[in-house]
């Protein structure tokens, strides 16, 4: 699946005031009306226990500068830093990321060794910038060759 070029989030929720994340890549857009989102977690994770707790979920979609949140939240803490977050309607977000997208937990599906956890989206807030990408096990950066082959 290294082969599947992919974007960088950081999954976020609150649990008795006190803001929990993890790095993720598996997340995907499953319906437009209503707007639903899917992450997928490893069952054993400790963001898979919580939300059926908390009932939410934050999606911060990293921008290309906060490939340090990637590795502090991916369990490789970064000495210094210390995440600060924005908060809009109890969803927990890092400020400068691309999108920030607020869920309600709708219903959770055991796959395997992971559990799938759809949410409703209640919160959408975006900007631009270049995204922060993953392929292959490594970062990566997007290239474009000027050409706009955007229809007219």
């Amino acid at each position: 699946m290294g082969r599947f070029t992919s974007g960088v989030t950081v999954i976020t929720t609150v649990d008795e005031g006190r803001v929990h994340g993890m790095t993720a890549n598996a997340f995907l857009s499953v319906s437009i009306d209503p707007p639903l989102v899917l992450i997928s977690l490893a069952k054993e994770s400790r963001m898979a226990a919580l939300l059926p707790t908390t009932g939410r979920y934050g999606v911060n979609v990293l921008a290309e500068h906060q490939r340090t949140h990637s590795q502090h939240f991916a369990g490789r803490p970064v000495p210094g830093l210390a995440p600060e977050f924005q908060f809009t309607d109890e969803h927990a977000f890092l400020p400068g990321s691309m999108a920030q997208i607020g869920c309600d937990l709708v219903s959770t599906h055991e796959a395997g060794d992971h559990v799938l956890h759809i949410g409703h989206v209640t919160h959408l807030a975006h900007s631009d910038g270049e995204p922060l990408v993953f392929f292959t096990g490594a970062y990566r950066a997007l290239y474009s060759d000027g050409d706009d082959n955007r229809a007219s």
